[in-house]
């Protein structure tokens, strides 16, 4: 992405969505690791995936840093946008799934990617809360399931958190996230119901309704230590929400490409994981093939998204004023 240095312009539009292309590369590696792990069969991608996972959240670090610093006032601009607001939280959750990522690769440096992520984190639910209760622009069009980001991120703090020993902080984070997934996910399905449909640029992140619960079972697994009726309402939900999105193929279908996207492919990967877990836990062979069968649509979806990037990228639909 060395056009941005050529091209201030492009450095100026550069937009913090794009680090939802590291989440879905980063629950690209994670569903893959699982899978592995499971037929116990070493395929050898684990560290490239983890290591171009890593090369694309530092050049999208430095190239949002350089912004930060060159056009302060777009940032400024986008940390109070009712939407974009909500993408700034990706930053931190590619952090913590990099320390979920690396757990199996390199655990010494899984720790100072999580307590960064997870202190990051935290400080960007803060701001996000404090933006929501004190608003003085927003309306009701303007909510969207990328509101979910702060809440998944919360959730997702136990995943590396139980096993590096953080419980009772990974129990906070879970507990923060679950709250928030409650709250959103009613006046969002309001919205959804009673108001003007989603904008059609947004409309792929309706995704992301699948993540708190798929992620949230991932989280509880590691912090019940066993599936109970709690693990199972959780999967369930965000199966349902996968099975619901899924049944709307032809309209996702017609959409042009955007950033957005990307939002495909993370709760995609949840879902896929999710459901892999199920079946280590049940021992039910539907769940293997439901979850190897998620995985082949993620990998399928990433490769797309990765064409489809790379070509907006170079015909320099990306990165330019919004119109």
């Amino acid at each position: 992405m060395a056009y941005e240095q050529a091209s201030p312009t492009r450095l100026e539009n550069f937009p913090i969505s794009f680090f939802a292309m590291v989440m879905g590369l980063a629950g690209l590696t994670i569903a893959w690791e699982k899978a592995q792990h499971l037929v116990a069969f070493d395929l050898h991608i684990n560290s490239v995936l983890v290591a171009l996972t890593l090369l694309v959240f530092v050049v999208l670090a430095v190239l949002y840093a350089a912004k930060t610093v060159r056009y302060r006032s777009m940032v400024l601009q986008e940390l109070n946008h009712p939407v974009k607001l909500n993408f700034f939280p990706t930053i931190s959750i590619s952090l913590l799934l990099l320390a979920i990522a690396f757990l199996p690769v390199d655990s010494q440096l899984s720790l100072p990617l999580w307590m960064a992520g997870a202190g990051l984190h935290l400080v960007f639910t803060l701001y996000v809360a404090n933006v929501w209760i004190h608003h003085e622009h927003f309306e009701v069009h303007h909510l969207n399931p990328a509101w979910f980001i702060p809440a998944v991120g919360n959730v997702l703090v136990p995943v590396a958190g139980v096993p590096l020993g953080y419980v009772e902080m990974s129990w906070f984070f879970f507990s923060i996230g679950m709250l928030f997934w409650m709250i959103l996910m009613t006046i969002i399905f309001y919205r959804v119901l009673f108001h003007h449909p989603i904008d059609q640029r947004l409309m792929p992140t309706l995704f992301i309704l699948i993540a708190p619960p798929a992620v949230g079972f991932i989280s509880y697994l590691r912090l019940a230590g066993e599936l109970d009726a709690f693990g199972r309402v959780l999967y369930y939900s965000g199966l349902f929400l996968t099975l619901l999105l899924f049944t709307q193929a032809r309209r996702f279908a017609r959409l042009g490409f955007f950033l957005s996207w990307w939002a495909y492919s993370f709760p995609l990967a949840a879902i896929s994981i999710a459901s892999m877990l199920m079946y280590e836990q049940t021992g039910a062979d539907a769940f293997a093939w439901l979850g190897g069968g998620l995985l082949t649509v993620l990998t399928l979806v990433v490769a797309l998204l990765l064409l489809r990037t790379t070509e907006a990228v170079l015909r320099g639909r990306i990165c330019v004023p919004e119109r």
